[in-house]
């Protein structure tokens, strides 16, 4: 996830004692991370109806943190490799401390938000820090393996323990707490580093590429205020597409900035590749489809079937199970079939799990119409997300490992800040017009409100399914090699 690996403890030194107890400091950090893209999910109904959020303005509690750490994550790794690791891991820490005591304590809905673009920004910097203080404390290839393997379990199972995590303080404390609880855990983090964590920094010196970032994120910005106009204004109103255009027109010009610049944030040479390009627009189009797909299920099991916070955190354990099971699968099949199969039909039954989602309706129950959808959805993720970690790294230039490592991590954020903007929007929109014209049905609220979720779900099934195809037409055949340092950086990012 940093903008590059450079300047290794050297080989003949003694490996750092407090290494182990280190992994541990960065393991809660990493942790810290994970939890907070979940957590809030489940304090969302809670935290909407105390701020008194409105539907279209909902998805930004969540966006304003994919949106900033996703594009900001790049040049968080490069300020991290050039001021010193382990400096900015500590003032990220303390940093995100302050933006998570600033949220738990909002009073207003910009307030929120504006804490939660602050986590993210924050967040950008922790993390890329956190891979590269990784790298280079555990030299040795064995220890590194299992340091990888920690962090990828970490990665993995953070998404789970905070959605029960946001349920628990939810129910029993307040929706404030899901953020406030960060606050002594990201200081006691940043302590133990100072003592536990050394110090690294890269050798060479390529620049910030500050207007890269600038375009990149302002275009992002741009798009996702453009799609959330739509709600209020209509997707053909002037202020709508102003806002599209600004945002697509500074896109373009990140590109023709990392084109000209001699130190780009994103050497193009690491997307043109067209299995890595693949991979990542495999990536970019997945995170549009499912991050929003958590925010509607949430919705749909409290406010629907009246599920309470910590019952609705306990109901999406099946899909985190479904991940692991499909990730084991997967792990056994890739050295024989190659990432491609496994591909496609990863992402084919994901597209067919949401599909059975978008079957729901308000007499639905959990154990009949949603459990089947996660089981399905879930095991096709899993299986789908191993070879797209492996393919993203492997054959990649040792100077792009960390912008690659970077892009995956880049592309399933900044998808998910897009999707949950654009289908917030469209699930909002079909809800007034179902209601508008069917207003006299029997309980016609709620039936627009499902209506609205189901939209939502057919137009993300649909978009797994382009997913599924990008993979068929892009990735070449071939056989992922046992081993290697490529499939080593792989798990470090799944």
């Amino acid at each position: 996830m940093s903008a590059t690996l450079t300047a290794p403890t050297p080989s003949l030194a003694e490996p750092d004692p407090r290494r182990f107890r280190a992994l541990g400091v960065i393991a809660i950090a990493q942790l810290m991370i994970v939890l907070d893209a979940t957590v809030v999910t489940i304090a969302l109904p809670s935290a909407q109806h105390a701020l008194h959020i409105s539907t279209a303005n909902r998805q930004w509690v969540m966006t304003a943190y994919t949106l900033t750490f996703g594009g900001l994550l790049l040049l968080g790794g490069r300020v991290a490799d050039y001021l010193g690791r382990k400096r900015m891991f500590v003032l990220s820490l303390m940093g995100f401390a302050g933006a998570s005591a600033l949220g738990g304590l909002s009073q207003s809905a910009g307030m929120l938000f504006g804490a939660r673009a602050l986590q993210g920004a924050m967040a950008a910097v922790m993390a890329p820090a956190a891979l590269s203080l990784i790298t280079v404390t555990f030299t040795e290839s064995h220890e590194r393996a299992r340091a990888f393997g920690v962090y990828g379990a970490i990665s993995g199972g953070g998404a789970a323990i905070g959605l029960i995590l946001g349920g628990l303080l939810t129910q029993y404390a307040s929706w404030r707490w899901t953020l406030l609880i960060n606050v002594p855990i990201a200081l006691l983090t940043a302590f133990l580093a100072t003592r536990l964590v050394g110090e690294s920094r890269a050798t060479h010196r390529t620049g910030y590429d500050v207007a890269g970032a600038v375009t990149a994120t302002g275009g992002l910005l741009a798009l996702v205020y453009g799609f959330t106009r739509a709600d209020v204004s209509g997707w053909s109103s002037t202020s709508t597409l102003s806002f599209i255009a600004i945002g697509l027109a500074m896109l373009v010009a990140f590109v023709v900035v990392e084109r000209q610049t001699s130190s780009p944030l994103l050497p193009l040479r690491v997307v043109l590749d067209r299995n890595r390009g693949g991979s990542f627009l495999a990536s970019l189009l997945s995170g549009i489809a499912l991050f929003a797909t958590f925010l509607f299920l949430t919705y749909f099991l409290q406010v629907t079937l009246g599920y309470s916070a910590i019952k609705t955190g306990f109901a999406f354990l099946p899909f985190s199970v479904g991940i692991v099971v499909g990730a084991g699968i997967a792990s056994r099949l890739l050295p024989r079939l190659g990432p491609r199969p496994l591909l496609v039909a990863g992402f084919a039954l994901s597209a067919a799990g949401l599909a059975l989602f978008s079957q729901v309706h308000v007499d639905s129950t959990y154990w009949a119409d949603l459990l089947p959808g996660m089981l399905v959805c879930s095991v096709g993720l899993g299986v789908a997300f191993v070879p797209l970690n492996s393919t993203a790294l492997t054959g990649v230039d040792p100077q792009d490992a960390g912008v690659a490592s970077a892009l995956v991590n880049s592309t399933q954020q900044i998808g998910g800040a897009l999707g949950t903007a654009l289908l917030n929007t469209v699930a909002a929109s079909a809800t007034t017009a179902y209601l508008a014209s069917h207003a006299t049905i029997p309980d016609a609220a709620s039936v627009a409100v499902v209506h609205g979720y189901t939209t939502a779900f057919t137009i993300s099934g649909i978009l797994l399914g382009v997913t599924a195809l990008v993979a068929l037409a892009l990735i070449r055949p071939q056989r992922t090699p046992r081993g290697g340092e490529s499939l080593e950086v792989a798990t470090a990012s799944v």
